[in-house]
């Protein structure tokens, strides 16, 4: 029998808009957001599973209690170069918002970085170091 596949992450939001701010940072493809969104989506790559951002209300609403981060990364993405984690780490920086943790090049061989976004969820950056 066939496992289930990640088709979506989901994190929620305090502030809708700056929350698009940041994952455009990153290089989501995420259209114009009206004013009272509660659910947005990122356009996928082909074959990349989905970012979805609630509202913080929204997801209150769904479990009844209010939303928390993770104290951990909730997800981590995979650049196209060690150069690129750098870059996008810059970009975040940039932007006002915190990079948790320098682009380094970490003893199990890839390029690595840890962003946090305004709500605190922690995603990585990596690269494979070498060709």
């Amino acid at each position: 029998m066939p496992r289930p596949r990640i088709d979506a992450v989901a994190i929620t939001a305090r502030d809708m808009a700056r929350s698009v701010a940041f994952y455009r940072c990153l290089g989501f493809d995420i259209p114009e957001v009206p004013a009272d969104a509660q659910h947005i989506e990122a356009v996928p790559l082909p074959g990349e599973a989905r970012l979805m951002i609630d509202s913080a209300a929204l997801a209150e609403k769904l479990s009844g209690r209010p939303p928390a981060p993770a104290t951990h990364s909730a997800f981590a993405l995979l650049c196209e170069s060690p150069t690129e984690v750098d870059s996008v780490a810059a970009a975040v920086a940039a932007a006002g918002f915190t990079v948790k943790t320098q682009p380094w090049d970490a003893f199990w061989g890839q390029r690595y970085a840890t962003v946090v976004d305004p709500d605190g969820y922690e995603v990585d950056l990596f690269a494979p170091l070498g060709g």
